[in-house]
């Protein structure tokens, strides 16, 4: 039976206490590429997939503030259980923004009841991650629609109940399909090899002539047609996770620090965790994560003030560079803290039975999502000039 979440206080308990579980067979499900579905079985049983669900559903109605604290919560403990969740949610606001009150009644109820959003949006050969081959044509009886295509990257849809996909309508707009996991022409493909978040199961998604009822379309190009937070809020949702790497990194190098790391002679200490030079750049490697955790917070909240004044173009805008700002620091953070952290522990850190490297492979796959240059481009342009970040989904 799954449990209905009623408020946010309740929605970040519910959070520490699954990442606790979690975070107790991280390292030996990535070393062995165990896949989560038991642990998304549990993510699924505590209520946390509904917290984004609208009070006069029955859900908490959280807001960003309070999800990307629980997404970084949940990254910390295992950042592939924490990725995972990130399209889910990410489509629960597509609902949010153009879907019908029938559609929201009924994928609102299957949230609520613990089913899971996967993702088919990526897509190799195109120019660019913003194009798609894959169309949605009227079916030929005249009833509905066929989807036919391949998606890659597509992280959560082995573990999901529902696989929504992006396609281009006969108009070329971009529009969402929402595909039942086992219906027929959809393939799910265990094929990802990526070094790191390896449990993600970000494969592949096979679309053969698969019919697509007209209620399970969503217009989803009306989103960029007025101003809106959506491409900041997917963007929040990866810094979150970022941010969660960090703190991992940060906390498990310092234990380790002080348990098996040994001084430099020259020091004069008696522990790793005394000698000067490791605590200075220790405080270094903290700050970047704290300013990055600050950076998320903030980025949430300027989310929340703007959905709360949907037609004012400067809140959606302050939301969209506060959001940049976090996913450029998450991303320094993540790699840089990760990576730096096995010098202050010195070659014991490097024991393959460890697996401390497993933070700075994840850390380093997922922020390849998008570029971290464009972040401080858009972020310089807005300081420099005044314009704002583009309303493309992405930032």
């Amino acid at each position: 039976m799954t449990h209905v979440i009623t408020s946010e206080a309740e929605a970040i308990a519910v959070a520490a206490e699954l990442a606790d579980t979690f975070a107790r067979g991280s390292a030996l499900r990535d070393a062995e590429r165990v896949l989560p579905h038991a642990e998304l079985d549990q993510l699924s049983q505590s209520g946390l997939l509904g917290i984004t669900v609208p009070r006069a559903h029955g859900g908490a109605e959280a807001g960003a503030r309070t999800l990307g604290e629980v997404i970084r919560l949940l990254s910390a403990a295992d950042a592939s259980i924490g990725q995972i969740p990130q399209n889910h949610f990410f489509f629960v606001d597509v609902l949010k923004e153009n879907g019908t009150p029938g559609q929201r009644d009924f994928f609102y109820a299957e949230l609520l009841a613990g089913r899971r959003f996967g993702n088919a949006l990526a897509e190799k050969g195109t120019q660019h991650a913003l194009e798609f081959a894959t169309r949605l044509v009227p079916d030929p009886t005249g009833s509905g629609h066929r989807l036919t295509g391949v998606k890659h990257y597509a992280t959560g849809a082995l573990f999901a109940h529902w696989i929504p996909v992006f396609a281009l309508g006969p108009d070329d707009r971009l529009t969402a399909v929402f595909l039942p996991h086992d219906a027929p022409g959809v393939t799910v493909v265990d094929d990802w090899d990526g070094i790191g978040q390896r449990t993600t199961a970000s494969g592949t998604v096979r679309l053969e002539d698969v019919y697509v009822p007209e209620d399970r379309v969503v217009p989803h190009h009306l989103t960029f047609e007025r101003p809106e937070v959506f491409g900041a809020f997917g963007q929040f949702i990866h810094a979150a996770v970022d941010t969660g790497i960090a703190r991992a990194a940060l906390e498990e190098g310092g234990q380790l620090i002080r348990d098996i790391a040994r001084p430099w002679g020259e020091s004069g200490a008696d522990r790793a965790s005394e000698e000067p030079l490791v605590i200075q750049k220790f405080g270094e490697l903290a700050l970047l994560v704290r300013a990055a955790e600050a950076l998320l917070d903030r980025s949430g909240a300027a989310i929340d003030e703007a959905r709360r004044a949907p037609a004012d173009e400067r809140l959606a805008a302050e939301a969209s560079v506060a959001v940049t700002a976090a996913r450029a620091q998450a991303d320094t953070a993540a790699v840089t803290v990760s990576s730096d952290i096995f010098a202050l522990i010195g070659t014991r850190s490097a024991l393959r039975g460890r697996n401390l490297d497993r933070h700075w492979r994840n850390a380093r796959t997922h922020t390849l999502h998008d570029p971290r240059r464009w972040k401080i481009q858009h972020l310089g342009n807005h300081a420099l000039n005044g314009v704002n970040p583009p309303a493309n989904g992405i930032v």
